[in-house]
C-alpha cells in the first residue's frame, strides 16, 4: 500500500513553490491620475500612474493596448476627444496628449498588458478641466 504522506508533502512543496504573482489579478491593479484637474484646451496633457495596490508600487513598462477620452461623467459620453500617447516621465506614469475643448469633468477609459499578468487591467480616472 502506498503512503499518502510523501504525496501530501510533495504537493505542499509545489505550492510553496508556487509564487504570489501567480495568484495575481486584473484587480490587483489601478489607475490613478497624477493631476487631478487641468485647463480646458488643445493639447493637454493627462497623466496616470499604474499602481500594483498589494505593494503600492507603480507598475512601469506596461503597454496601454486602449484609450478613450470623453465627457461620460457630465452625461455626455458622444463628447469624445483623440488621445495620443506621450513618452513617459518617470517608471509607472503614463501621459497622453488630448483636447478638453470644454469645461467639465471627462473620463479617461485605458486597457493595459502587464507582463507577467495573463488578463488585461481595465481602468477609468475622471479628471476635470476648468476655464
Amino acid at each position: 500500500m502506498i503512503s499518502k504522506l510523501p504525496l501530501a508533502a510533495a504537493l505542499a512543496a509545489a505550492l510553496s513553490l508556487t509564487s504570489g504573482a501567480a495568484f495575481a489579478a486584473a484587480s490587483d491593479y489601478i489607475f490613478e491620475p497624477v493631476t487631478t484637474e487641468m485647463k480646458k484646451g488643445d493639447d493637454v496633457t493627462v497623466a496616470v500612474r499604474l499602481i500594483h495596490k498589494p505593494t503600492g508600487k507603480p507598475v512601469a513598462d506596461a503597454v496601454i493596448i486602449r484609450t478613450r477620452i470623453d465627457m461620460a461623467p457630465d452625461n455626455m459620453a458622444n463628447m469624445q476627444s483623440p488621445v495620443s500617447p506621450l513618452p513617459a516621465s518617470e517608471p509607472g506614469v503614463y501621459a497622453f496628449k488630448t483636447d478638453l475643448p470644454m469645461a467639465g469633468r471627462y473620463q479617461l477609459s485605458l486597457a493595459a498588458k502587464v507582463q507577467g499578468e495573463p488578463e488585461t487591467i481595465i481602468g477609468k480616472v475622471i479628471v476635470k478641466a476648468s476655464k
